[in-house]
């Protein structure tokens, strides 16, 4: 996922720069967000642990180094920091309920933790299921989470002054074009139709990638519009390097709609 990817990158590269900062670091401009830092050269030596575990793409580690490091520094000021990559590594694990768990603390941590809003409407808006007896409940929180999402980043300062305006600014579109897949889902899920294609068009705006391009000519299809599914379909398959998953599901919903049509 472009989005999960992107915050890991963001997350680890800023832990880089920050772990090499002084306890005391100078005063932000203005357009930067204040850097969490270390209070200690054992926190440091726990954050370099996290971080190489972080990078190394192993989810036991990643776990195992954030519940280390907040046994011996609970009031970390990068604890919703880590918090975010041990949902995330739950997340890659499929354990989704320890997945929202540690995401819904990272958020208690930091409320304004975008990364940990956003993480938490993609786990309810794609683990949530027509028969279930709180769904309502659940897609409730996941547009909720969403919601915030947009709120979030588009009131957020840059995390760090390396990071262009541009970069920041394609940045937040990937969260807001995740955000409103979510919405997107939830809506699906709910026979929502209008509503879910509205959504999905939302977030080809914001980050215009084909998985949310497929979604959407689904949620078209659903809504018995078929040529619009069609034609959606179509700009899919006319992109180069299409990975084969996107080209075999929008070949899947073009031939449904093109079936459907014809009845």
């Amino acid at each position: 996922m472009k989005r999960t990817i992107l915050a890991g990158a963001l997350l680890a590269a800023g832990a880089v720069g920050l772990l090499a900062q002084p306890t005391t670091a100078p005063a932000a401009a203005p357009a930067v967000a204040k850097a969490p830092a270390p209070k200690s050269q054992g926190e440091v030596v726990a954050l370099q642990a996290w971080q190489a575990a972080a990078q190394s793409g192993d989810s036991d580690a990643v776990i195992k180094s954030v519940e280390d490091l907040l046994a011996k520094y609970p009031d970390t000021e990068f604890k919703d920091i880590v918090l975010t990559t041990e949902a995330d590594a739950y997340q890659r694990k499929k354990d989704w309920i320890k997945a929202q768990i540690y995401a819904e603390q990272a958020l208690t941590a930091n409320p304004k933790s975008y990364q940990a809003s956003v993480m938490l409407a993609d786990i309810l808006s794609k683990h949530t299921g027509e028969h279930d007896l709180d769904k309502d409940d659940k897609l409730s929180k996941a547009e909720k989470y969403a919601h915030q999402t947009i709120d979030l980043i588009g009131a957020a300062p840059k995390p760090r002054p390396d990071i262009s305006d541009a970069q920041w600014e394609s940045i937040k579109q990937g969260f807001v074009g995740q955000a409103q897949d979510d919405l997107g889902l939830a809506a699906m899920v709910r026979k929502n139709w209008d509503a879910s294609v509205a959504a999905f068009k939302a977030a080809v705006a914001a980050d215009p990638q084909p998985a949310y391009s497929v979604q959407m000519a689904n949620a078209l299809l659903s809504a018995n519009k078929y040529d619009e599914a069609i034609a959606a379909c179509d700009k899919v398959l006319a992109e180069p390097n299409l990975h084969p998953q996107i080209k075999s599901a929008a070949q899947g919903i073009k031939d449904a709609a093109i079936k459907a049509k014809g009845k």
